[in-house]
């Protein structure tokens, strides 16, 4: 007979259980609680993720089926669906988030590398529309009769792997996550043209970081001098100036880099902003 643990709960004692239980000790997460603990609700919703579960009811019924192994799983001896809803509703979301990102720290180092051709860091942000339903959801209304929330992220191109997410109604504009950014001093942001707004592309400018960012087709742009270019490696245009129109200088007053770059694949071209000088114009592209 074999008595060796589950493979879920050999997955799970890789979680630093001691470091999640400081998290739950400084939200009081299990305040007034008796059974069911916060560990246990995270060992549940982590079970319904892998197994993809597709509501509260079917990772019941799939717990169920396991009654008897839910102890040594570790979910517990009363998993049901009233207690873990009452659960995902009332206790601090801020444990889960803060776990979340302690476990993307130790990732980030564990993933660190020098592979990438710019050296820093360069990240990517952009958001995905989550659709749900309107009835359940009725505090995330979306549209007349769907419901829907974004999910904003930072994303690690050098290392593949998320390193900041926002979570917002569907219906807030994606220029206002950019507020939320941890930005940091020397690295590179790189933006799709949803995300022009010069004055919080400012910002990242104040906090000594880098953007590249796709222009609008509307832009209003003077260049002052032009650098030579290599058109066999699709770049057309490497211009440095300003921005012109009297409010958009407010927003944004120092020089601007605007890079032209033709993409044979697509028979496509882009128009690049960035604040960065020193980058060559293909690595800007």
């Amino acid at each position: 007979m074999n008595t060796g643990k589950y493979i879920f709960a050999q997955m799970v004692e890789f979680l630093p259980q001691r470091v999640f239980d400081g998290f739950e000790i400084k939200y009081a997460g299990n305040k007034y609680v008796k059974l069911f603990s916060c560990w246990n609700q995270l060992l549940v919703m982590i079970f319904g993720q892998l197994t993809s579960r597709d509501s509260l009811r079917d990772l019941i019924v799939a717990i169920d089926a396991h009654s008897q192994k839910s102890y040594h799983l570790g979910f517990g001896k009363n998993v049901t669906r009233s207690n873990l809803s009452k659960a995902n509703e009332k206790r601090d979301s801020k444990i889960f988030e803060d776990f979340a990102y302690y476990l993307i720290n130790i990732a980030r180092k564990k993933r660190a590398n020098n592979d990438f051709e710019i050296q820093g860091k360069v990240y990517a942000f952009d958001s995905s529309t989550i659709d749900l339903c309107l009835n359940v959801f009725w505090w995330a209304k979306f549209r007349k009769a769907k419901a829907g929330i974004k999910l904003h992220t930072l994303y690690d191109i050098t290392i593949q792997i998320p390193a900041f997410i926002h979570i917002t109604n569907a219906t807030v504009n994606d220029v206002n996550a950019m507020d939320v950014i941890p930005y940091e001093s020397g690295a590179y942001y790189v933006f799709d043209r949803g995300y022009v707004d010069f004055k919080r592309l400012c910002n990242i400018t104040k906090h000594s970081a880098y953007f590249v960012i796709r222009a609008k087709k509307n832009l209003q742009f003077q260049f002052t001098r032009m650098n030579p270019v290599n058109e066999r490696n699709g770049v057309m245009s490497n211009q440095i100036g300003k921005l012109t129109g009297y409010y958009i200088l407010q927003y944004y007053p120092d020089e601007m880099r605007k890079v032209v770059y033709y993409d044979k694949e697509t028979n496509r071209t882009f128009v690049y902003l960035t604040n960065n000088i020193e980058l060559t114009s293909e690595q800007i592209a």
